[in-house]
């Protein structure tokens, strides 16, 4: 009888089991392909090794603004992959002595629900075994959404698992969707060399950030020659021999595009077609489960987590939820999460990082505003760096001066939002953000910087 049986070793999967065995419980994780699931895998970590590839590239191609001569730059795709496979297989191993460290059970195979106290694997050999159990955390995830119209094929439309293991650079890609996956891939082949067209049905950018930083993004990417199409909708896309014939239309106007590739980044579907929901009661919502605030669905014993609920397809929040959801079943006092509070980053270049409410929402939800900027331009670090582009943006609230939002565009704002993250989850002010003395030089100061612009009084702008 085990405490815990978890379906799926993803982020959130993995991050509940050591929970779970750091807190005395027994417990078994089934996963039919790796430990780490997609992001570790197929997201994340392979992503960002290349995206790293990618900035190192530049980095050398810029150098001579530095006093370096080099030659020019040679990619090498083949050692790029082996250098990304290396990362990824040690972190791989590091999450394998993770589960030996606290004794936590790790078991390969497919896991169904029977009941809401059994689960049933099945390994590859076909063979069945039946697990007992107090509770069931589903985290199965999620797989790249297809769309009918542009059916992926692996070869010259590909998803963003397909494009991750792309043995060559295409002479040109067409993305289609900007959010954080499309925008990633398109920073990192334009980088290696490919001709880059970024289509997007929203209005902007990476819809879901602030208007302004999706606004500087664009600029920033366009400088980088990649070809920016806003407010358009694919209607067609048709195989070819060289490549692929994509249909957009914007408005009334419809156009044609051709590339070597088209990559199909339009976000995720969760995986809950074949778990055992029906045996349980249990019913989806778009294909999500439904939970309350501490992960639990209808049946009480069982909850879910991850891309399988309705909340941001982060890494970081499914493992956030499987901690809250696994000490919540060993009846530890817990709050539910503040998804406001939610990091979003975007590690293109320059990268994306926020966290908290974007100015617009701030207003929509009643907040008198006051934002302040402070651009990198102004940044001794950035100019250093030679990375001056970009901008921290703050958003308070008038009235108690509490930071609601913290929004950055620029070098290592992924790195740099940590700082908001921590103010907003102590409900800190932007005075005393700005009263915080930051080290000099440093590409934090634009967050005090910005704190300070708040209250109309920069220093440095």
């Amino acid at each position: 009888m085990y405490d815990v049986v978890i379906l799926g070793g993803g982020s959130g999967g993995y991050a509940c089991a050591l929970r779970s065995a750091q807190l005395g419980l027994k417990v078994a994780l089934i996963e039919r392909d790796k430990l780490g699931g997609t992001c570790l895998h197929r997201g994340c970590i392979p992503t960002k090794a290349l995206l790293h590839s990618a900035e190192l590239l530049d980095e050398i191609r810029h150098a001579g603004q530095f006093g370096i001569g080099v030659g020019e730059p040679a990619l090498d795709i083949a050692k790029v992959h082996a250098y990304k496979r290396d990362v990824v297989d040690k972190s791989a191993k590091g999450i394998e002595g993770l589960f030996k460290k606290y004794k936590a059970e790790g078991i390969h195979g497919h896991g169904r629900l029977t009941g809401a106290h059994e689960v049933e694997v099945t390994a590859a050999d076909g063979s069945r075994r039946t697990l007992s159990t107090r509770f069931v955390m589903i985290a199965t995830g999620s797989v790249p959404r297809e769309i009918r119209i542009a059916p992926t094929d692996g070869t010259r439309i590909v998803n963003s698992d397909h494009v991750l293991e792309l043995e060559r650079v295409p002479k040109s890609i067409v993305v289609l969707g900007a959010g954080a996956v499309g925008t990633e891939f398109a920073s990192v082949y334009r980088s290696f060399g490919a001709d880059v067209t970024l289509v997007e049905m929203l209005p902007r950018v990476l819809p879901i950030e602030d208007e302004e930083v999706s606004k500087e993004l664009d600029r920033q990417l366009r400088k980088r020659d990649i070809k920016v199409m806003t407010g358009t909708q694919l209607v067609g896309a048709e195989v070819a021999e060289a490549g692929v014939k994509v249909r957009v239309r914007k408005g009334d106007k419809e156009s044609a595009l051709e590339a070597e590739l088209l990559l199909v980044a339009i976000g995720r579907a969760p995986v809950t077609g074949d778990v055992g929901l029906d045996r349980v009661g249990l019913e989806t919502d778009r294909g999500y489960v439904p939970v309350d605030g501490y992960m639990r669905t209808r049946v009480p014993n069982v909850y879910a987590i991850g891309d399988v609920v309705n909340t941001p397809w982060l890494a970081h929040v499914a493992s956030a939820e499987g901690i809250l959801a696994v000490e919540h079943m060993a009846g530890l006092e817990v709050r539910p999460l503040n998804y406001d509070l939610t990091p979003s980053c975007t590690y293109c270049e320059p990268e994306v990082g926020s966290v908290g409410l974007t100015e617009a929402r701030a207003r929509e939800r009643g907040h008198d505003v006051e934002v302040g900027k402070f651009s990198f331009m102004a940044s001794g670090k950035a100019r250093i760096l030679g990375k001056a582009a970009g901008f921290v943006k703050v958003v308070r609230d008038r009235k108690y001066d509490e930071v609601l939002g913290v929004h950055i565009v620029g070098p290592h704002a992924t790195d740099l939002i940590a700082e908001a993250c921590v103010a907003l989850r102590l409900e800190a002010t932007a005075e005393e953000l700005y009263r915080t003395i930051h080290a000099h030089p440093t590409l934090s100061e634009a967050v005090m910087e910005a704190a300070h612009a708040s209250h109309g009084n920069p220093i440095h702008s």
